[in-house]
């Protein structure tokens, strides 16, 4: 029929220009993304050989490089190696993080940064920006409460590394001297369960002088056949209060902010979503100088921040990638969100007292 031809022709000339109106579907950057893109991508790019002379290498993002630049620059800000609870040694992180596109990688072990120089020297090879870090393992404990949580802070650091390296290495090793008395704790109530474990396989699991964690007494009991996996040892026995559960000498959460400062780092709350009072917790951690919170799951999705609406003014939010045993950098980032790290980072480490570019 003639008119329904034209009213069909009509129709698709319509959706033709909405779609030109669009952009031909494809979403223009703003002017505030733009500047977050081009900053953060000169400054991933920027020549190895300035770094030694100008403090903008350093989590500068204001610098201008006359280069082509990828659009699709991937940052990885949380990531685990075998020298705590990763699966992989550092160099194998790296290349395995590079295989991925990721162009700049926080190795942030569990209460240690011995395997960050390893990790330096292996993306020299490979052109990766690596960011020192640790995630450290605290405990919060609420006034006028008997119960106390367990919570992670991550800590950030320049290519320095942290201003005052030795109290910030004691801090640490105090820690990891409690993962072991505590993984001990944990294998004599699973022995007291009728779930025998021995301490040579935990050790031998965790690796020569690699503190412990409930992740390898997880995988032994896998190894041991008392649980079918992982996610079954946490359920059952290891999660926070569980028969099996047990704590170390983790220093209050608060401590460990204050002391990320004095070091000269940028300290970020990990997974709040796992706490039970989150927003208690972060005011608290706010009060004291917390920089930030991750958001955003290893699946790249946003998690429900709906009990943030009550904390105001908070500073930053990040993401969450743990790439030890699992394909990385299949969520890019939003580049707002890394212009505000980077700045903020800077900011930080050029106000520390004892920062040395």
């Amino acid at each position: 029929m003639v008119g329904d031809g034209h009213v069909e022709k009509r129709s698709k000339d319509k959706k033709k220009k909405k779609k030109q109106k669009r952009g031909g579907g494809k979403k223009k950057m703003t002017a505030e993304q733009s500047l977050a893109f081009n900053s953060v991508t000169e400054w991933v790019y920027l020549d190895q050989s300035h770094s030694s002379s100008s403090s903008e290498d350093d989590f500068g993002v204001h610098q201008i490089l006359n280069r082509a630049v990828d659009n699709n620059v991937v940052f990885e800000l949380h990531s685990h190696s075998n020298f705590s609870d990763g699966y992989l040694s550092p160099s194998k992180l790296v290349e395995r993080a590079h295989c991925n596109g990721v162009k700049v990688l926080a190795l942030t072990d569990h209460d240690t940064m011995s395997g960050i120089p390893e990790a330096i020297e292996t993306a020299r090879r490979f052109g990766i920006k690596i960011i020192p870090g640790v995630e450290i393992s605290t405990i919060f404990s609420q006034r006028g409460s008997e119960s106390e949580e367990p919570v992670h802070i991550l800590a950030y650091y320049s290519s320095c590394g942290p201003s005052k390296y030795e109290e910030l290495e004691n801090f640490l090793a105090n820690i990891r001297d409690g993962r072991f008395l505590r993984a001990k704790d944990m294998i004599l109530k699973l022995n007291k369960l009728k779930l025998p474990l021995k301490w040579e396989h935990v050790a031998k699991i965790a690796g020569k002088g690699v503190a412990p964690g409930r992740l390898h007494v997880a995988r032994a009991m896998v190894e041991a056949g008392h649980v079918e996996n992982l996610k079954q040892a946490f359920a059952r026995y290891l999660y926070d209060g569980g028969p099996a559960y047990s704590t170390g000498s983790e220093p209050l959460a608060e401590v460990a902010v204050q002391l990320i400062h004095r070091t000269g780092g940028l300290a970020v709350l990990a997974h709040p979503w796992a706490l039970k009072n989150p927003a208690a917790i972060i005011r608290k951690l706010k009060d004291v100088g917390l920089h930030g919170l991750e958001v955003y799951r290893s699946d790249g999705k946003l998690v429900d921040v709906n009990f943030l609406e009550k904390i105001d003014n908070f500073l930053l939010l990040l993401c969450l990638r743990q790439i030890s045993n699992c394909d990385c950098a299949l969520y890019p980032y939003p580049w707002q969100l890394l212009y505000d790290f980077l700045g903020l980072l800077a900011s930080v480490l050029s106000n520390s007292p004892d920062f040395i570019i």
